[in-house]
């Protein structure tokens, strides 16, 4: 996989699954400190998620439209 979109969702993804370990971590005590890391997490985890998504969208975009300026220029 290349492309900045795709490393940076990868990395929020697993950014966010990681604090909402910590959360769930910190929910065992008797604290309310597990809020902040679940609410951050949660946010991190989808933007990740909605980055993976747009750069495979992206790179298939790309793929199609290369494709397509290929098929032209066998056309001339």
């Amino acid at each position: 996989m290349s492309g900045k979109y795709l490393f940076r969702g990868i990395g929020l993804l697993l950014f966010g699954i990681a604090l909402n370990l910590l959360g769930y971590y910190l929910m065992e005590g008797d604290g309310f400190e597990y809020g902040w890391a679940m609410l951050i997490g949660t946010i991190a985890f989808g933007i990740g998620f909605i980055l993976i998504v747009y750069g495979l969208i992206r790179k298939i975009d790309r793929k199609s439209i290369l494709e397509g300026r290929a098929a032209g220029n066998k056309k001339r």
